[in-house]
């Protein structure tokens, strides 16, 4: 299949590129480059400077499936700039699809989030409940999910809601729970937890890749939402498995953040789809990579402290 991944140089990118390529398939990685670029060349592999904003330029010729990553992530990034966040987000993600529907392409996926059903005391939060967004994120989420939704019979759409993402990838966050509890271990000696009992489901960087590997090879039989999250965890307890692994000492602070839910992914298990990591495994991989002096405590694994300082903002 030739595959137009957009955000192809980001966090999930830069495992999910190199996995497509290895299954034989031909990828266009687009990105607009704010993190740089770490994707080896590689037979197959075009990779393009760009604005998803700017979609008269993104090549679409004998493109089988889109896999749309590239967004403006997280709540603080979009607190940063509200309108970058609704024209990416949102206003980029549907002339993407209208480009794709009028260009034949075949499928859709996009990246959304577990985070869109924002506040939930519901043990078990399934693709059936209620959307709440909090944010100006979570709210771009929602209405791409709706928007994507409204063009169903003309192209198949995939739409995953990942929990939380852990692991390590040559473009890490270090903004997201494990991996930055794990780098305050290693780094300083010292977690600092805000408030601790809030809940938040995680996924590990690898399942995650595979399930949109998963989906290239499903039909229309299986479009629709997707939870993708495996294990629900509190910030507390993740700090406590690595402190299981790396020596370090747990402060627990006031938190501001009131957002606590448990993903249900039994719909997605259904498909035939089972995750191989978890929790565990994202905690080894940071603590390998630093070690190893593959990452390092920087700003550019932090998406708000990055884009702060870009003068296009």
């Amino acid at each position: 299949m030739r595959i137009l991944v957009t955000g192809g140089c980001g966090y999930i990118g830069n495992i999910l590129v190199p996995k497509l390529l290895g299954l034989g398939h031909e990828v266009i990685a687009l990105d607009i480059m704010w993190f740089g670029n770490k994707l080896p060349a590689a037979k197959g592999l075009t990779v393009l400077t760009g604005d998803v904003r700017d979609v008269d330029s993104i090549p679409m010729d004998g493109v089988d499936a889109i896999i749309h990553l590239a967004n403006v992530a997280n709540d603080p990034c979009g607190d940063l700039n509200a309108k970058l966040v609704w024209e990416v987000n949102a206003l980029a993600t549907m002339m993407l699809l209208e480009k794709a529907i009028a260009n034949g392409v075949q499928k859709f996926m996009l990246a959304s989030s577990g985070s869109v059903y924002g506040l939930k005391d519901e043990d078990q939060v399934t693709e059936e409940l209620s959307l709440v967004p909090l944010s100006d994120y979570n709210k771009t989420k929602m209405i791409s999910e709706r928007v994507l939704l409204s063009y169903k019979d003309q192209i198949e759409i995939f739409s995953i809601r990942p929990a939380t993402v852990c692991g390590y990838s040559p473009r890490t966050r270090l903004d997201v729970a494990v991996n930055m509890l794990t780098m305050q271990a290693l780094a300083k000696g010292e977690i600092t937890v805000l408030g601790g009992a809030q809940t938040r489901p995680n996924v590990h960087i690898q399942d995650i890749t595979d399930i949109f590997i998963h989906f290239l090879g499903k039909g229309r039989e299986s479009t629709g939402i997707y939870n993708a999250g495996f294990e629900n965890i509190s910030i507390l307890d993740i700090a406590n498995m690595v402190t299981e692994l790396v020596p370090a000492t747990i402060t627990i602070k006031p938190s501001n953040d009131p957002r606590s839910y448990r993903l249900n992914s039994d719909k997605l298990l259904a498909t035939g789809f089972k995750p191989k990591y978890g929790v565990r495994d994202g905690i080894t991989d940071i603590i390998a990579a630093y070690r190893e002096g593959r990452l390092v405590d920087d700003d550019i694994h932090y998406n708000i402290r990055t884009m702060k300082k870009l003068k296009e903002l």
